[in-house]
């Protein structure tokens, strides 16, 4: 991961957003990494996208429903553990009075459990993971 990495906090439906992530939703290397899931977004999501010079190294769109946050269909650049460490925590300060949920690659499980995710359930490729807030509303 490089030195600096500013991580910039954006609504779902900001333009600027799809000016950032459209050339990695649309690659087939990226699509291929998230199983070839589409990414979407819409008006109850944020996204959080770190960015390096002008070169985007990873994502994490933030949907908000009425019992949490979560956490699916991130994008991580040559699947680096720290970027990724990075951006959950970014996740937890921004959202510190509520719950969080991650719906997590396998691979990636140790990086939540680090921030102090908790297993709720196992499937073949993912997990699907929760962060209770740090402090009631």
């Amino acid at each position: 991961m490089n030195d600096y990495v500013e991580i910039k906090r954006l609504h779902g439906t900001d333009t600027q957003l799809y000016q950032l992530v459209a050339p990695l939703v649309m690659n087939p290397a990226v699509l291929k990494q998230n199983n070839n899931y589409p990414f979407r977004t819409s008006d109850r999501f944020e996204w959080l996208i770190a960015q390096s010079d002008e070169r985007i190294l990873g994502f994490i769109p933030i949907e908000h429903k009425a019992s949490s946050n979560v956490i699916n269909n991130y994008y991580i650049a040559n699947r680096d553990a720290d970027l990724l460490s990075l951006l959950i925590q970014e996740a937890i300060r921004v959202f510190p009075a509520q719950t969080l949920t991650a719906v997590a690659f396998r691979d990636d499980e140790e990086v939540f459990l680090r921030a102090g995710f908790t297993t709720e359930k196992r499937w073949t490729l993912y997990v699907k993971m929760k962060k209770e807030p740090a402090y009631a509303k």
